[in-house]
């Protein structure tokens, strides 16, 4: 790991805006806001324009959301540029070397901090204190704004596939049939994306989405959400 790709904000190596697990978890989450308002809708009772209104409230309130999470996700990439430019020059302006790989090692993940040995630290100290090349403050760049976009239109896209059919289907019945199995299928595939981007088993995994979906809408439709 080179000393550039870790204070260069610019150079920061990036092959997809949103990785496998931003994608699956801002589908899911959008797929859990519109649940809450399918759920609460009953094929007896309901009023003659409950489909459109449930409809437009669902997208909108998706909407909302998707630009909360949007700005979030900007707040949160800026924050974590921060903490390691920190780190960075902490461990440039650090007079006790043991100080800085201690730095360093207290950065890594419980998982690699066994693998790494000292001397690996060392070089990586090495080259940060060799480098002059530091950013002066954290920035966000183009790629970031695209992937905030990216995120604000998964979350409302999500709306469609569980609202959209009391749109489409004039019977209150089919609509909820055809946005339950659209949801259940929905969440299938993210429990298959996640689990082989983890390395489980993908039709487990989308079994286990499912049933945490379902269960996780429940909830949420029995707290008021």
């Amino acid at each position: 790991m080179s000393t550039t790709s870790l204070d260069s904000q610019s150079a920061e190596v990036r092959p997809r805006l949103l990785d496998t697990v931003d994608r699956v978890c801002e589908v899911c989450f959008g797929l859990f806001m519109a649940l809450t308002f399918v759920g609460a809708v009953s094929a007896i009772d309901a009023p003659a324009d409950a489909p459109r209104t449930m409809f437009y409230t669902a997208l909108g309130c998706n909407l909302a959301w998707g630009l909360a999470d949007a700005v979030m996700y900007l707040v949160r990439t800026l924050t974590e540029r921060g903490r390691r430019l920190s780190l960075i020059k902490a461990v440039s302006n650090a007079s006790d070397p043991a100080d800085a790989i201690g730095r360093l090692r207290d950065a890594l993940s419980p998982a690699l901090r066994t693998l790494v040995d000292d001397a690996e630290l060392e070089s990586i100290r090495s080259r940060i204190a060799r480098n002059t090349n530091v950013a002066g403050r954290p920035t966000l760049g183009p790629e970031d704004f695209l992937a905030a976009a990216g995120i604000f239109l998964l979350v409302v896209i999500a709306t469609f596939p569980v609202a959209l059919p009391f749109i489409v289907f004039a019977d209150l019945s089919t609509a909820l049939l055809v946005s339950r199995v659209l949801t259940i299928l929905m969440l299938f595939g993210a429990g298959i994306a996640l689990g082989r981007h983890a390395g489980f088993g993908g039709w487990i995994a989308g079994v286990v989405m499912t049933l945490v979906g379902i269960a996780l809408t429940m909830a949420i439709i029995a707290l008021g959400g």
